[in-house]
């Protein structure tokens, strides 16, 4: 068994990051603007400086909230709230229903004998992390992730998929009002229909991502995938840690609208459920903390670089619907 310590931070006395949060406003400001080399008009930058102010007074107020998970100063800290979830977090849902598919439960034996920790990534399963960049495309980099996934366990080679075949040719509806909708978002389901009916997904290095809703541009030459089917997969965590197991990285959605300021720890508080972002789930663990309470927790594939969160991965809570994790997990299938 792995043990590790999650050690609580006191905001008196540690840095975040690269941060000190006990430095003044205006000392993170200015270093915040020269480490990421960025430039407003003179007019904007007190408004910045306002939205910045503001966003450390909520990381003060989640971290003092939460015990396993630490929050810091991003890439993402002069954004709002609003403007940070109009351009990263444009996730489309809708309800599940009876028709829907739904992968077979595994048994209580079937459970019990599940590993105490599982990870994709050294099986070779798992592309590099990416950046969707300015784009509401997550649920294109959540899709890709899946179908790579599931390509690379059908016995083929891992191939980088391409988000930007989604973002451009992909307009699939699960009903009139859950559309993909390129940089306005989408939805998983949608994008593995489009590639059923498509006849396959082009690789990232014939149609590279750009960002931006563009012309579609799709070659059935430059095909890296193909898949059969999709289903979602039981609410139950430890059925979704079962399948995941067993079949592959497994796409959800979840509420990241906190995650603006992850820098690290295992989020267990803070997270609404109103669904917001497609994301990869590519194994779990677990740690013991200092007062001896083990946490389990899912190891998370974001799309936002790997100079965010753990190398551009999170951890949330498993076992307790943490970020809504557990309403909409779903997977393309291979034959």
């Amino acid at each position: 068994m792995k043990v590790g310590f999650i050690i609580f931070l006191s905001l008196v006395s540690f840095i975040f990051g690269e941060y000190d949060l006990t430095a003044t406003p205006e000392t993170l400001f200015n270093q915040y603007i020269q480490d990421y080399n960025l430039q407003f008009p003179i007019k904007e930058t007190l408004s910045r400086y306002q939205t910045f102010v503001t966003n450390l007074d909520t990381i003060n107020k989640l971290n003092a909230e939460s015990t396993h998970a630490r929050f810091g100063i991003t890439k993402f800290t002069h954004l709002s709230p609003d403007e940070f979830k109009n351009q990263y977090l444009t996730l489309k849902t809708t309800e599940r229903t009876s028709t829907d598919p739904v992968a077979a439960e595994y048994t209580d034996e079937e459970l019990m004998a599940l590993p105490d920790n599982f990870d994709w990534r050294p099986k070779g399963a798992v592309t590099p992390v990416k950046d969707q960049g300015q784009c509401g495309s997550c649920w294109a980099f959540s899709s890709t992730g899946n179908m790579e996934g599931q390509w690379f366990l059908a016995g083929n080679t891992l191939v980088s998929l391409s988000e930007q075949n989604l973002v451009d040719c992909d307009h699939e509806c699960l009903d009139a009002n859950d559309c993909d909708s390129g940089c306005e978002g989408g939805l998983m389901p949608n994008a593995f229909n489009y590639v059923i009916k498509n006849g396959g997904i082009d690789t990232e290095e014939s149609y590279p991502y750009t960002a931006e809703d563009d012309t579609c541009a799709f070659k059935a030459a430059s095909v890296g995938a193909k898949i059969s089917n999709w289903t979602f997969v039981s609410h139950n965590e430890s059925q979704m840690a079962a399948y995941m197991v067993a079949n592959g990285p497994l796409s959800v959605a979840v509420d990241a609208l906190i995650w603006q300021f992850y820098v690290g720890g295992v989020i267990t508080v803070g997270c609404g459920s109103s669904l917001d972002h497609g994301v990869l789930i590519v194994g779990y663990d677990h740690e013991v903390d200092i007062w001896g309470y083990e946490i389990q927790y899912w190891i998370i594939k974001n799309s936002w670089g790997d100079s965010w969160g753990y190398s551009g991965y999170v951890y949330i809570e498993k076992d307790t619907g943490c970020c809504g994790v557990d309403q909409y997990p779903c997977s393309a299938l291979v034959k």
